[in-house]
């Protein structure tokens, strides 16, 4: 059974009120969590680097061509699962989350063995970093003083390395931008404004160097 069948609405923990509506739902795309996240390049690099060492130091010695194979298969082998382990992970990651933007908070919806929900009023948003990385994105947000947010229970979805003042973020977005905008547009129809400004990446395909601005949203 999927632990999420018993959402009424998808990615929240009940109805909305009335007055309130969704206005962007978003997951993180599986190979941009691989790739930041669970580091799966850098994991192939170092068994890369491990597999020709063993065979650099192999053949250097008096080992026959059958020795060289069972020498480098373990570290191969090894290989291989740590990649196939770490992959499933971001995918189960991927499929586990679904972030909420409705016109009065941000709700977090994510866990594999544990799921957890997390409500962010609108109201306290500050702010938010917009970091683009080719074909995918992150929105880091600033909370305002007072919430209490465990960094460990809330990553991967957390601004890496900011520890002491936990940052929610938006991980691996494939419409990053368009979710940055709808953002500050909801924000700025509370009667509040929130600035979007993009972080410099040296991954990113195009420079962000454009404050998305705020607007109110249009009214039907």
């Amino acid at each position: 059974m999927n632990e999420y069948e018993s959402e009424p609405v998808p990615g929240l923990p009940e109805n909305l009120p009335d007055g309130e509506y969704i206005i962007w739902q978003g997951q993180p795309e599986w190979g941009a969590l691989a790739r930041r996240v669970f580091h799966v390049r850098g994991v192939c690099a170092y068994f890369a680097i491990l597999l020709a060492w063993y065979v650099w130091s192999t053949r250097s010695g008096t080992a026959a061509g059958g020795d060289l194979l069972a020498t480098i298969a373990w570290p191969l082998a090894l290989g291989t699962v740590s990649l196939a382990m770490l992959l499933l992970l971001a995918w189960a990651f991927a499929r586990a989350t679904l972030y909420t933007i409705t016109n009065r908070r941000i709700v977090l919806r994510f866990g594999v063995a544990l799921p957890m929900m997390i409500n962010l009023p609108l109201s306290r948003i500050e702010s938010a970093d917009l970091a683009e990385y080719g074909d995918h994105g992150d929105i880091a947000l600033t909370v305002a003083p007072g919430e209490r947010i465990s960094y460990i229970a809330l990553w991967p979805h957390a601004r890496p390395w900011h520890v002491s003042k936990v940052k929610p973020s938006l991980r691996g977005l494939p419409n990053a931008r368009l979710a940055a905008r709808l953002l500050a547009d909801a924000v700025a129809h509370t009667g509040d404004t929130v600035t979007v400004t993009p972080r410099p990446s040296r991954a990113a395909s195009r420079p962000a160097g454009q404050v998305v601005g705020t607007r109110p949203l249009a009214t039907s």
